[in-house]
């Protein structure tokens, strides 16, 4: 084999997406052979403008039981993730998922065992911001022990603005029914699994969602969370579909200094001597640990979804490694029930908290999801992640 035969399932903003840059030839181990997509207008327009070597299904499924692909890419809305991967598997095709993972972990894990019967098959997650060499090099920094001791993380992810619009484009946005969240579901399964790949997952979780406070919406739109670690650090994450203009900073205080990651920078307030002794050992009141800061450099590398799927065809034909193992994407959904779960009771959780209890929850509230008409409307998602 020596390209991957991808059928992507989902043709809308990422499926299309997705189609552009391996048709570009920026995926040169990629070949596209079909795709598939519900709506009929768009289906229409995709095979008038694909090559006419790529198959056009109506169903997911269909294109997976057809085996004209070697592997998958499933870009649906949400709730279908975990059964078109599990499908895929059945048929010995290799699987890229979009976030998030799914809706609700308890699908996800049938998901992952899945996927470790078929251990000669790639899974594979699109967690694309793990390719931005800011993150990289933070996760390496952490992990060499540069920042010490963890003692606090600090997320704001404010710039996911969206417009009334946005979220009328799809009778499936927004709604219970339809996508099982807002904001922590579609905007923010990135910065929740950066927050787990850099400082491992919490213990416990107290958070606050306003649903349809910005916007007409049933679902959240603006969140703040609290998290608690099991060496006693602490976290804070806020997110927001509604802030003009927005903040995206990340920070990581450890006991030997801070990283900040923003506006494409990344410095580090290195602290000369670890702050737990200095604090132990200084005979003075207000002394602070002696500090230098340092603009980190890095590769400057950033692919994006373009390098996650390289990755995957890499790792299908070579044995490379993967941008993010698909059984990861459990973790990143497991922050965004705890916190669902969290506002809904009112009160803190502990993970692993009650999976049942949270899909009781959601169904709940799928019960009386409002519908919304089908509509057909394809966006440019360039520049919105």
């Amino acid at each position: 084999m020596s390209k991957v035969k991808l059928g992507i399932i989902g043709f809308g903003n990422m499926g299309s997406g997705h189609s552009q840059y391996i048709l570009n030839g920026e995926a040169p181990e990629v070949e596209l052979v079909a795709i598939a997509e519900r709506l009929d207008a768009r289906r229409k327009a995709a095979g008038e403008a694909l090559p006419g070597s790529v198959q056009v299904f109506k169903e997911g499924s269909d294109l997976i039981k057809s085996r004209v692909c070697d592997a998958v890419l499933v870009a649906t809305p949400h709730y279908q993730h975990p059964e078109l991967a599990m499908l895929a598997f059945e048929h010995g095709q290799h699987v890229m998922v979009e976030k998030p993972a799914g809706v609700y972990t308890l699908e996800v894990q049938r998901m992952n065992e899945a996927a470790k019967k078929h251990p000669e098959l790639t899974f594979g997650l699109m967690f694309n911001q793990r390719t931005n060499a800011l993150y990289r090099k933070m996760h390496e920094m952490i992990h060499k022990g540069e920042v010490g001791e963890i003692k606090r993380v600090n997320l704001i992810i404010t710039d996911w603005y969206r417009t009334q619009y946005y979220y009328d484009s799809g009778a499936w946005r927004a709604t219970w029914a339809g996508e099982g969240g807002g904001v922590l579901l579609n905007q923010c399964p990135h910065q929740l699994d950066l927050l787990q790949w850099l400082c491992g997952m919490p213990v416990k979780v107290h958070a606050f969602l306003h649903e349809g406070k910005w916007h007409d919406i049933e679902v959240e739109d603006d969140v703040t969370a609290y998290l608690e670690y099991e060496n006693g650090a602490t976290g804070v994450f806020i997110t927001t579909t509604a802030d003009a203009p927005g903040t995206n900073r990340l920070e990581v205080t450890g006991t030997l200094g801070r990283l900040v990651c923003e506006n494409d920078k990344l410095t580090f307030d290195k602290l000369l001597v670890d702050e737990r002794t200095f604090c132990k050992a200084s005979d003075k009141a207000f002394a602070k640990p002696p500090m230098e800061k340092l603009e980190v450099q890095t590769d400057g590398a950033n692919p994006q979804h373009k390098g996650v799927l390289n990755a995957f065809a890499a790792n299908v034909l070579h044995g490379t490694p993967l941008v993010a193992n698909g059984t990861e994407g459990i973790n990143a959904l497991m922050l965004s029930n705890a916190m669902h779960l969290s506002s809904w009771l009112g009160k803190a959780v502990t993970l692993p908290f009650d999976e049942q209890l949270f899909l009781e929850e959601l169904n709940k509230r799928r019960a009386t999801s409002r519908h919304k008409d089908v509509v057909d409307i394809v966006s440019d998602t360039e520049g919105s992640y």
